[in-house]
């Protein structure tokens, strides 16, 4: 592929995925500065790859490549945990009350405190399937589990969820 070619391919792949790659690793690694560095490599990555060979399968692609960066850097920095300041300022542009944010925050901390408590494997495939939007095929391929213990994992962890979340959170979704 010439290189004027190679570059829109790339500038089109980061307009529709950099921001859901950046989620999914700031999931990982959570830190949001961290998770754009991830996703910035990711795309250098991209830049090298032989273009024709992931362009079928892009979007796996990308978030196996991401997936694997944030690894990798969980690995050598350890795991901190860092609030996402950003998430609440999105709250805000969106014209929500103080009360209806601080509602909002307080339930997605319950949600996100019974997400903390499933095992590493269902935490990812729920967080790659809600958050991310990946079918099943897709976990599949980022996490090298199969398609049926990916089901598996999700539904367990679903449940799982349902049983640690208040009767009042529930009653809302």
């Amino acid at each position: 592929m010439n290189l004027p070619a190679r570059d829109e391919f790339v500038a089109n792949a980061l307009a529709e995925y950099e921001a859901p790659l950046i989620g999914y690793a700031s999931g990982i690694v959570r830190d949001h500065e961290r998770a754009r560095d991830i996703v910035q490599d990711t795309f250098v990555r991209l830049y090298q790859q032989d273009i024709e060979k992931v362009s079928k399968g892009l979007k796996t692609w990308l978030y196996t490549v991401c997936r694997n960066r944030a690894l990798d850097v969980l690995r050598k920095e350890g795991r901190a945990v860092v609030t996402d300041e950003e998430g609440f300022a999105k709250w805000e542009a969106e014209g929500l009350s103080p009360r209806a944010m601080t509602d909002l925050e307080e339930r997605v901390q319950q949600v996100g405190q019974c997400l903390e408590r499933l095992s590493d494997n269902q935490r990812e495939v729920i967080r790659l399937k809600f958050q991310q939007g990946l079918s099943y095929k897709e976990i599949s391929e980022v996490t090298g589990l199969t398609t049926g213990n990916v089901g598996f994992l999700i539904h367990t962890g679903l449940k799982r969820m349902r049983s640690l979340l208040p009767e009042d959170l529930l009653e809302s979704i």
